[in-house]
């Protein structure tokens, strides 16, 4: 639709007519469509109590994509996506605060809604545990390792006598 309004304009200015006109009768038809719109729409209420009038529209909106063994379940982390970061009174929805994260492996079924951060780091050491529940985890920008001497030193063990005098030392 905007390829081809813009196709028309730049007609229009081939034309010889002002942009500052031809902006200006867009404006028009975009406020005479609203008006139009606002006729013929109809009012779709719905509660974040009673979610299934929302998630019957997901599923209608899914139907045409490639989703269609998990039809409902992405039906439903859709709607709870967006319900967690609407702002209902104003019927605003900031699509900034949504991401969608693929992870190779699984299945679709698989895939789950996180109310939350996720942190996609590796595991340090095989030992680690896979999964801790009630953890507190501090996020940081910067590097979390012990600083780095300045200055480099070389220490040369050559007998068994210099290694026990090195033990003393420290």
């Amino acid at each position: 639709l905007a390829g081809s309004l813009l196709e028309q304009a730049e007609q229009l200015l081939e034309r010889g007519i002002h942009p500052i006109r031809i902006s200006d009768g867009y404006e028009m038809a975009a406020k005479l469509c609203l008006e139009e719109l606002d006729k013929i729409s109809d009012q779709f209420v719905f509660s974040k109590e009673n979610k299934e009038p929302l998630i019957q529209t997901a599923m209608t909106t899914l139907g045409s994509k490639i989703v269609n063994k998990c039809h409902r379940q992405f039906a439903e982390m859709a709607v709870g996506a967006i319900l967690s970061v609407a702002d209902i009174e104003r019927k605003d929805v900031d699509f900034e605060l949504i991401k969608v994260d693929g992870k190779v492996g699984g299945t679709l079924s698989d895939s789950i809604l996180v109310k939350g951060v996720i942190v996609d780091k590796d595991f340090s050491h095989p030992q680690m545990p896979k999964s801790i529940k009630d953890a507190k985890i501090a996020i940081l920008t910067c590097a979390f390792e012990p600083p780095k001497p300045k200055t480099k030193h070389n220490l040369y063990v050559e007998t068994v006598k210099d290694f026990e005098n090195l033990a003393k030392y420290e």
